[in-house]
């Protein structure tokens, strides 16, 4: 660890803490249907889009036509991305004469994408023709986002709302994230990456002689603009295999910190959106504070864990002040890499620029655990937002309990229906998880996969599992997934992950939004100081603590301690 290594890492939170203000402000602009910068632009493309689609934007949803919406539109839009990845072979900007992929990859990849996941079991640039890198998963990535921060907006109006039926309209929330959100900021981020090096081509490939005189072939395409929305919507799938420790990915310093940047901005910024719109900055705050203290927290532990090195490297005859630079890149370094590790998988990012399976156990412990804290750190746009607000409910239910009042959160009483679905929500994970992860283990062709025998070949398997159900996407390494069995085990954790996730969330909005909203009192536990702070953070610590720590003490704890011991498996 450096004090130079430091002043990166501090760096990158301070010009993220710096936006989050600003771009909350103008989101919940847009959001509350206000007029913004871009109004006398895309305010007749918005207008545009609804007279097509046929859609009302002064009419809003109950909380069920709003899910059934977002649930019908998901449904479409896997048909669609399943259908071009199937048939890329017939479709048009296919240079490179890529077949279509096989129906279980097709399978996992249009779940993955449509889930905000990303996960990829598959090689962009030896599998993917351009219009699917662009028709297919870069629309996605701009829509599956989009639907997160719908869905967020949803439950974020029930706590502003008193006595309301509705919680807005499912295709407006889409049409708005998209056009004044996401799309104006990619343009910049698409540009800015251009400038430090990324390619933007329709051209396929370029060949070139090396120093030794050998053939390359060099593989290029569509990169900034997928790259740009990838960051922006926290969703992680990278244009080249080795995702953003590819130099056309991720060429310069520069580049890393804007991606890094990119991951952050939006999803911390909603946080104080949520604030602004039901009436009370400093319970954004609040949340963006949680989500600091573990954040910051998980970024020390993976660079002292990394800084720190491999005493059996060590013993081998490395320079232990060198610390563990396996699976990294010599021009981001550990403090970099320990960033971008904690970020990508505090959010539900999942786009990486080392490899985790190379970690210390400690440091791959780090990345796993905080995707199976529920991605709230602030987690996935929109996702994570709406992720931390369940866990605010169980907080302050909590808190009820130890003062024996009935809780209440932002005005609104939290009774037995809003802990049933909150607990049915915080359950999903753990059972996706550790089901599809405990059967994984048992079967001789799901553990023929695995790359490294012992403590590490059982990460593997949760790592995969953990990152899928999060709707992360990162990979441990190792793992060889695209098979038949993995294919289809993670196709259905992603879909768990999201959608029986979502659903409860959004029950527990309609609940909400048809509660009275009472002013707070002298009996009223408040819940933006530091002490519910604290108590927030105890409540996400417990849960994936109690939840996780069995199977972690058997896969990266057990590794974390060979390792100290000298030993290898």
């Amino acid at each position: 660890m450096s004090i130079i290594g430091w002043l990166q890492i501090s760096l990158l939170f301070i010009a993220v803490l710096i936006v989050i203000k600003p771009l909350g402000l103008y989101m919940a602009r847009v959001f509350s249907g206000e007029r913004n910068v871009f109004s006398p632009v895309l305010g007749p493309v918005e207008r545009g889009l609804y007279l097509a689609a046929g859609v009302d934007p002064k009419k809003e949803q109950g909380w069920l036509a709003y899910t059934m919406s977002m649930l019908a539109f998901s449904l479409a839009g896997f048909v669609s991305l399943y259908a071009i990845l199937r048939l890329q072979a017939y479709l048009p900007m296919n240079p490179q004469g890529f077949s279509g992929m096989p129906s279980d990859l097709a399978f996992n990849t249009a779940v993955s994408f449509v889930t905000n996941t990303n996960w990829q079991n598959y090689g962009g640039e030896t599998t993917l023709s351009h219009f699917s890198q662009m028709a297919g998963l870069t629309v996605h990535n701009f829509v599956s986002a989009a639907t997160g921060i719908a869905m967020a907006l949803a439950v974020t109006r029930a706590f502003a709302r008193s006595n309301a039926s509705t919680v807005g309209n499912f295709w407006v929330d889409l049409t708005r994230s998209t056009l004044y959100v996401l799309l104006p900021i990619a343009v910049v981020m698409a540009l800015a990456m251009v400038w430090t090096g990324l390619p933007q081509t329709f051209h396929a490939d370029l060949s070139a002689t090396t120093l030794e005189g050998a053939k390359q072939t060099i593989s290029l395409g569509p990169v900034a603009s997928q790259e740009a929305i990838k960051q922006l919507g926290t969703n992680g799938g990278g244009f080249f295999n080795v995702n953003a420790a590819h130099p056309f990915e991720n060429p310069t310093a520069f580049s890393n910190y804007l991606n890094i940047f990119a991951m952050l901005s939006i999803s911390a910024a909603l946080v104080y959106t949520f604030g602004q719109m039901v009436g009370n900055r400093r319970q954004g705050w609040a949340f963006i504070a949680v989500t600091a203290i573990l954040l910051i927290s998980g970024v020390a532990v993976v660079y002292w864990a990394e800084a720190h090195g491999n005493p059996i490297l060590t013993a081998l005859g490395l320079d232990a002040a060198q610390g563990n630079m396996e699976g990294k890149e010599v021009r981001f370094g550990q403090a970099m890499t320990a960033l971008y590790a904690a970020v990508t998988t505090g959010l539900s990012d999942g786009g990486v620029n080392g490899m985790h399976g190379s970690l210390t156990g400690l440091g791959g412990l780090v990345p796993m655990f905080l995707m199976q804290l529920g991605e709230v750190l602030p987690g996935g746009v929109g996702s994570g937002l709406y992720g931390m607000v369940v866990f605010a409910i169980l907080a302050v239910f909590v808190a009820g309990l130890m003062v024996g009042r009935t809780p209440e959160l932002l005005g609104k009483k939290i009774e037995s229906r809003e802990m049933k679905y909150a607990m049915f929500a915080v359950l999903i994970l753990p059972v996706t998880i550790l089901g599809f992860a405990a059967v994984s283990a048992m079967l001789p062709f799901a553990v023929a996969s695995i790359g490294t025998a012992g403590p590490h070949g059982l990460s593997e398997i949760l790592y995969a599992f953990t990152s899928a159900a999060g709707n992360n996407g990162s990979a441990f390494g190792g793992l060889t997934g695209n098979t038949p069995w993995y294919n289809t085990t993670l196709g259905f954790a992603m879909l768990l992950g999201r959608f029986a996730y979502a659903v409860p969330v959004m029950a527990i909005a309609g609940s909400i939004a048809v509660k009275t909203r009472v002013p707070t009192s002298k009996g009223t536990f408040p819940t933006d100081t530091p002490l519910f702070v604290g108590l927030l953070v105890g409540i996400i610590l417990i849960l994936g603590g109690l939840q996780f720590f069995p199977a972690l003490a058997l896969g990266p704890i057990v590794e974390h301690l060979s390792m100290l011991a000298g030993q290898t498996f």
